[in-house]
């Protein structure tokens, strides 16, 4: 090697190297940490997400606080974001709920059913396979029935000799979306019933939703989803039930409620038959949600209490936010709306439908400081995309057994994390191979039962966080690295690593040439 060559390459290298420390601060300053506060019901997803972007640099930290926290600390400047279930400027229990002075828009994250995790045994076996109606439901949560062995509860279940046992509700004592959603369901399909609980418990009727669930006897309050998925898992809580995003009940290897849907089945809420209810959904201008429609979805495959949540985004520079959070908030919400909705299914949840996609991307461009990246939604791999428009996870999902039927047959499989059978009686057809439409099902078979599935991602059941699996082996397939494009930081990579190769072939090279042309030397 030359001495020009040398020099040449000298100079290269200092002009990477000055590169380098101009990118030095783009690489550290990538993604500034955000944080945010509020929903327990979807922090099952945004606590998977968040370890997911940490390969991106991206520290996104939440407080799963409950909805009506997130709101107020949005509200009052104190967080850079808020997750909810319940839109501003709702009257709860007489309360107006003023929406923030500081700007902001709706965008939704995540779908999935509210469901009902219980702790029931007959004799020593674990009760798996309960059915539950609208009414029988209703009637629990305003303390009309109060025991298992109630003739309401007989009728749902007529393949289980049920215990005569004292049922024991367990209710959100937090202002939370899961109640919000619950209570909305109740005043709309129930209203006579929930009124009257709401004059027991001293609320002004007609009663309406309410975040902040009527705490009188028999109920039993706890703080959070994790807080009542607890109580309800412990051994002492026998007869216990509670309300909680399926995602709960599964982690915790707990069994829910079939809920009785209006074309007369039983349905669990899996993502497909979340994916069916939600047609029923009416979407607002905001992208809030009105359910109704979803209550009165005659599919028989719909799951009637089908939800979503949202993220409530700042659409201005007031105070905590800047343009720089910006950055790192807007391509959070880039990498959940589409890579986050494939894992959404695994996490007991179910994927946004494509049109609320569209809408959430639209929404992601108008934060301050957004990076309005140009995402291809046929890149998404997004289980509800078709190439028509439809919702393929609807289109595609299976019809109920017979046996799912109201009526004198039930099923004896497992529900939610408890995938065991419980033994019915001669009534009861379990297995059951025929469908509502026919003698076969449309479409695969519903996402799998989490617990005791190898490789099924799980979440602790004491912390909730998801990420471990349940048979001890491997790692989680939920992180799934997925390319954002290329950064700052990795431009400043590649340039530190060439700068590195140019740096080594100066040190290593010479001595090396010099050495060959030496032996080449003594050879001739």
């Amino acid at each position: 090697m030359t001495p020009r060559v040398i020099r040449r390459l000298a100079a290269l290298a200092a002009v990477l190297a000055l590169l380098l420390a101009g990118q030095g601060p783009a690489l550290a300053d990538s993604y500034v940490p955000i944080s945010g506060a509020g929903s327990t019901w979807s922090s099952n997803a945004l606590d998977q997400w968040r370890k997911n972007v940490l390969q991106y640099g991206m520290r996104i930290s939440f407080a799963a606080t409950g909805s009506t926290d997130g709101r107020n600390q949005f509200k009052a400047g104190q967080a850079d974001f808020a997750v909810s279930e319940i839109p501003y400027g709702l009257t709860d229990a007489g309360v107006k709920d003023y929406e923030p002075n500081r700007g902001y828009a709706y965008m939704p994250i995540v779908a999935g059913g509210t469901s009902f995790m219980y702790n029931l045994h007959v004799g020593t076996t674990r009760v798996t396979n309960l059915r539950l109606s609208g009414a029988a439901l209703a009637g629990i949560f305003t303390g009309t029935i109060t025991n298992w062995a109630d003739p309401a509860i007989r009728a749902d279940n007529p393949g289980l000799a049920l215990p005569a046992r004292k049922i024991i509700p367990v209710v959100r004592s937090d202002g939370s979306g899961t109640s919000a959603q619950l209570t909305t369901y109740f005043a709309g399909e129930f209203g006579g019933q929930w009124d009257d609980f709401c004059r027991r418990a001293g609320r002004a009727t007609p009663c309406g939703f309410t975040s902040n669930y009527p705490l009188v006897s028999p109920m039993v309050g706890q703080s959070g989803s994790l807080g009542v998925t607890n109580y309800v898992r412990q051994a002492q809580s026998e007869g216990a039930i509670t309300y909680v995003e399926y995602s709960y009940a599964r982690n915790a290897g707990f069994p829910i409620a079939k809920v009785l849907n209006k074309a007369g089945y039983y349905i669990e809420p899996k993502a497909p038959s979340v994916a069916v209810g939600l047609l029923g959904a009416a979407i607002k201008p905001d992208l809030t949600q009105e359910l109704s429609g979803v209550y009165h979805n005659t599919d028989p495959r719909a799951y009637p209490l089908s939800s979503y949540s949202y993220m409530v985004l700042p659409t201005t520079t007031a105070s905590p936010f800047t343009v720089e959070k910006g950055r790192t908030l807007s391509d959070f919400a880039y990498y959940f709306l589409c890579e986050g909705q494939q894992q959404a299914d695994a996490l007991g949840y179910s994927p946004l439908p494509i049109n609320l996609v569209r809408a959430g991307l639209d929404q992601v461009a108008r934060i301050p400081g957004s990076t309005k990246m140009a995402t291809d939604l046929a890149k998404c791999n997004n289980p509800t995309f078709s190439p028509d428009g439809t919702n393929l996870l609807a289109k595609t999902a299976p019809y109920p057994s017979a046996c799912d039927r109201a009526g004198v047959t039930q099923c004896a499989e497992g529900t939610g994390g408890a995938p065991a059978a419980t033994p019915v009686t001669a009534g009861g057809q379990a297995g059951a191979a025929a469908t509502a439409n026919g003698p076969a099902a449309s479409g695969p078979a519903a996402g799998p039962d989490a617990a005791g599935v190898p490789g099924q991602a799980q979440a602790d059941p004491d912390t909730g966080q998801t990420g471990s699996t349940r048979d001890g082996g491997g790692t989680s397939a939920l992180a799934v690295p997925v390319s954002l494009g290329v950064r700052d930081g990795d431009t400043a990579a590649l340039l530190a690593a060439l700068a590195v190769t140019l740096l080594l072939a100066l040190l290593i090279g010479p001595p090396v040439l010099a050495r060959g042309l030496r032996n080449r030397g003594g050879k001739r």
